[in-house]
């Protein structure tokens, strides 16, 4: 069954922070708007309001103990850094009680988790940084993206990939540990790999076997620090009770390296940088003491630009022939470095509470991860909000509104970890944040009574798009022959796409990141006539084109659009891909009762490369993220296609000259006809 509710809800109003008899009271009175079964099957002090109340209220230890850069020497010899924190009695004493412990590992060095954590931990400053971010509401403004960026700060985000103190002062001990080959960590970056996976389970063991734990372990953290949960989850060691992944990914090339087999050109290039950088700031107390770690500096000479030349070489190399062997280990399915970031969430077995946006870089991922998941709903908990990659848990802690990141992750880890009936595992399990309506909870994704539907791209104008290359419709009925030409252009530097590919950065522009319009002058666009009713779509997506190229190969962009009476052009969801990496695994893809494609799994491989031969029809089957979202009466669905996605993407060099950056044709054939295979509770029109 699934139950919605609106952001003006009257029924989530004020869950943000109340505490004693009112919490109780608010759990009655919000338990359904919440995801909550009902209030009565919970024990008394349950729900959203009472974990807010816990997170928030005064702790058992009023301080915390840190330990700096303790050395944990991995089963190869080379010796990681790790900041342990535990909580301090009254009287300045470290406790000695065995605690639970929760680990995050971090690519991104502890000197920025201390910074996080220090500023957090001035008094005061956090609730005032909470209320600020609160108070922000640029609703109607053009720079409406930026409040909704500055809500992460409100939503507990940060306090996760820095350092709950209330969680430590509530009864754990926190491990914050430098992966391998980054921060103070020895060795070379093995990015997510055999090597990594194996050093998060001995920072997990022997984090488990230390005298100030009990045994019980549990993982936070975000991005990077979400995936390595997942992989430490996969047949988990006995120690990891629990994990808490916010913005995880399952397929780091798939979602991020190249998505549709379109080089990740915004993305990339700033993270890697990020790491690269920060793992060559040196442990300068060290230096002063007289302890500084040579072995560091000289693994640090050996490898200080990971993954660089790979990136260099997929901009720069001219034919696949000539792709060198860095490049090749991210495009061969049987390199070390494709099946080691290539996520099983299938083998997790573990209580897992994932959280992720809808324009986030790892949405390809999110609800598959869920689904995956071999676990009963309770166990396995999913949200989802409408956030980027920078802003996630914008949304959260509001009125109307899920608890704030962090409250979820302590009553995750009240449950899980200190066996404490909070009524977590009623809550849910699949809550998301509907694109174009209000919160929702359900019992699964795709929402149930949504079912697949084609809904065929037609060259008939619909009035709605004058400006664009070419203004079409959608029809549910097979349209008759046309041939339409799109070619690369720039215009998408100003669209959605552009700033879920630079993480939401360049989100504070409403202009683009609210309305596709600017992008779309560059593109076809097919609308249909305004719906009657709520009209919901949930669920993967696929987009079934037959193109025409001029050359050997293509590229081609496609988004699913709200369009508002007003003619805003909101993007929903996206997909891309390069034509000669059409080759599909059908054993891991899905298809609706009909037998069409909802998510096809594309190789994206250079072993699966299939030229295109020029001036013959390729069918391209695209899959698009999937999404939750609602149509309002009057509303109308668009599809967007566009011959390239730059600044998000761009074709590797050998198939970009394949492409020549010519244009392309999309064939409307009756025979053969381009289709949507769209989630629907009812018809589109």
């Amino acid at each position: 069954m699934v139950s919605r509710w609106g952001i003006r809800s009257a029924s989530g109003r004020g869950v943000a922070g109340r505490a004693g008899v009112l919490a109780c009271v608010m759990v009655l009175v919000a338990g359904g708007a919440w995801g909550l079964r009902a209030a009565s099957a919970s024990p008394v002090g349950s729900g959203p309001a009472a974990w807010t109340a816990t997170a928030d209220a005064p702790q058992r230890y009023p301080d915390v103990h840190i330990d700096w850069d303790v050395p944990i020497r991995m089963s190869d010899g080379v010796v990681l850094k790790a900041n342990i924190y535990r909580p301090m009695d009254a009287a300045g004493r470290i406790v000695s009680d065995p605690l639970p412990t929760v680990v995050n590992l971090t690519p991104y060095t502890k000197l920025v988790t201390n910074l996080i954590d220090s500023a957090m931990a001035v008094p005061k400053l956090q609730p005032l940084a909470v209320q600020l971010a609160r108070s922000i509401d640029l609703t109607g403004t053009p720079i409406s993206g930026f409040g909704d960026l500055v809500h992460a700060v409100s939503g507990g985000a940060i306090t996760i990939f820095g350092v709950d103190r209330n969680l430590i002062r509530g009864g754990y001990t926190m491990v914050v540990a430098d992966v391998r080959g980054t921060g103070f960590s020895q060795g070379d970056w093995n990015t997510l790999c055999a090597r990594e996976q194996l050093d998060t389970r001995e920072v997990i063991d022997w984090s488990a076997h230390q005298p100030w734990s009990n045994g019980k372990v549990g993982m936070s953290g975000m991005s990077y620090s979400g995936i390595n949960q997942l992989q430490a989850a996969e047949n988990a060691p006995g120690p990891l009770k629990a994990i808490f992944p916010v913005e995880p990914g399952s397929d780091l090339v798939r979602d991020v390296v190249a998505p549709g087999g379109g080089l990740g050109t915004t993305f990339m290039p700033l993270w890697l940088s990020l790491v690269d950088a920060l793992k060559l700031v040196p442990d300068v107390r060290s230096m002063v003491t007289g302890t500084f770690d040579w072995k560091w500096l000289s693994d640090r000479v050996a490898d200080p630009l990971t993954m660089f030349d790979a990136l260099l070489a997929a901009l720069t190399v001219p034919t696949v022939d000539a792709v060198p062997p860095t490049l090749a280990t991210l495009l061969h399915s049987d390199s070390p470095f494709r099946q080691g970031v290539l996520g099983h969430p299938e083998r997790i077995t573990v209580p897992t509470f994932v959280y992720d946006g809808w324009h986030d870089i790892f949405a390809d991922s999110a609800a598959n991860i869920y689904n995956a998941i071999p676990l009963p709903a309770g166990e396995k908990q999913f949200l989802m909000g409408d956030t980027y990659h920078m802003n996630p848990g914008s949304g959260t802690g509001m009125p109307g509104g899920p608890p704030r990141l962090d409250v979820l992750q302590r009553a995750w880890f009240d449950h899980w970890l200190k066996g404490v009936d909070n009524g977590i595992t009623s809550y849910g399990p699949v809550t998301m944040r509907q694109q174009g309506g209000g919160w929702v909870t359900s019992s699964g994704f795709p929402e149930p009574g949504t079912e697949y539907r084609r809904v065929y791209l037609s060259a008939t104008p619909s009035g709605t798009a004058p400006a664009t290359v070419h203004d079409g419709s959608l029809t549910s009925t097979v349209p008759g022959r046309d041939r339409l030409t799109v070619a690369p252009g720039l215009t998408n530097a100003c669209s959605r796409d552009a700033a879920q590919g630079s993480m939401g950065i360049s989100a504070v522009l409403d202009l683009c990141a609210k309305d596709n319009r600017v992008a779309e002058t560059n593109g076809l666009t097919f609308t249909s006539p305004p719906v009657a009713a709520p009209t919901v779509i949930s669920g993967p997506i696929n987009v079934h084109l037959n193109t025409v190229q001029d050359t050997t190969d293509g590229y081609w962009d496609v988004t699913v659009d709200d369009v508002a009476p007003d003619g805003t052009s909101t993007v929903l969801t996206t997909g891309q891909l390069i034509a000669s990496l059409r080759a599909i695994d059908d054993a891991k893809s899905l298809r609706s009762p009909d037998g069409d494609y909802t998510q096809p799994y594309n190789l994206l491989t250079l072993d699966s490369l299939r030229p295109t031969v020029p001036g013959q029809p390729t069918p391209l089957d695209i899959a698009v993220i999937p999404t939750d979202a609602v149509l309002q009466p009057g509303h109308r669905l668009r599809i967007d296609v566009f011959a390239g996605n730059f600044p998000k993407s761009l074709a590797l060099r050998p198939l970009l000259n394949n492409t020549q950056l010519a244009p392309q044709h999309l064939d409307l054939d009756p025979a053969a006809p381009s289709f949507v295979n769209l989630p629907t509770n009812t018809p589109i029109p």
